[in-house]
C-alpha cells in the first residue's frame, strides 16, 4: 500500500485540530449504563477529548449512576420498593456487569484481566484520571430521588448534583453530545 495514501486522514486530523485550536470544543455524554464496556468507552471517550483540551461533561443517570456508587455504600433507602431496587442494584465501580457475554460474572472476570494484561486502567482509574484532566461529572437528582440514591452512597468526585435542565444547558453548548 502506499504510504503517503495512509498519512492523508492523519495528516487532515492535524490540520482540523490546529485549525481549532483558539476556539474551546465541548463534549457531554450522558453516562445512562452501568454496563462496564459501556462505561469504560463514556470514559475513554471524555479523557480522550479533555487530553485534546476539549471541555467535558459526563452526566451519570439512571443505571449509570452504578458508576459512582460507592463500593461499600448502605442501601439507606427509604420505602419497600426502593429498599429493594437498592438491595437489586447495589451499584459500585467494581461491580459493573458487561452487557454481553457477562455469563454469570465471568465475562466480567475475563474482560477485567484482559485489561490488566494489556496495562489498561480500570474503572477507579479511569475516574481519576477524567478527574486530573478536568472532566465535569454532574449525578441527575431525578434519578436520585426516585431510586433513592443518597448523595452519602455516591463517591466525592462529583462536581454538581443537577436535574436534566442544567444538563441541556451544558449539551446546548457542546459540540459533541453523545448518549452512551
Amino acid at each position: 500500500m502506499n504510504d503517503s495514501k495512509e498519512k492523508e486522514p492523519v495528516a487532515a486530523a492535524m490540520s482540523e485540530i490546529q485549525k481549532n485550536a483558539g476556539t474551546k470544543k465541548k463534549v457531554t455524554i450522558v453516562v445512562f449504563s452501568g454496563e462496564l464496556d459501556k462505561v469504560l468507552a463514556a470514559f475513554n471517550i471524555a479523557t480522550g477529548a479533555a487530553s485534546m483540551g476539549m471541555e467535558c461533561t459526563l452526566f451519570f443517570t439512571f443505571w449509570g449512576l452504578n458508576v459512582l456508587k460507592k463500593n461499600d455504600a448502605k442501601n439507606t433507602a427509604p420505602g419497600l420498593m426502593k429498599k429493594m431496587l437498592g438491595r437489586l442494584n447495589r451499584g459500585g465501580s467494581q461491580r459493573l456487569p458487561m452487557s454481553k457475554f457477562h455469563m454469570g460474572g465471568l465475562g466480567t472476570w475475563m474482560m477485567k484481566k484482559l485489561m490488566r494484561q494489556h496495562k489498561m486502567p480500570n474503572v477507579d482509574e479511569m475516574i481519576s484520571l477524567s478527574k486530573e484532566l478536568g472532566v465535569q461529572f454532574m449525578a441527575c437528582t431525578i434519578t436520585m430521588g426516585m431510586m433513592g440514591i443518597e448523595k452519602e452512597a455516591l463517591r466525592p468526585e462529583i462536581d454538581k448534583f443537577v436535574g436534566v435542565i442544567t444538563y441541556l444547558a451544558e449539551a446546548q453548548e457542546s459540540s459533541v453530545n453523545l448518549f452512551i
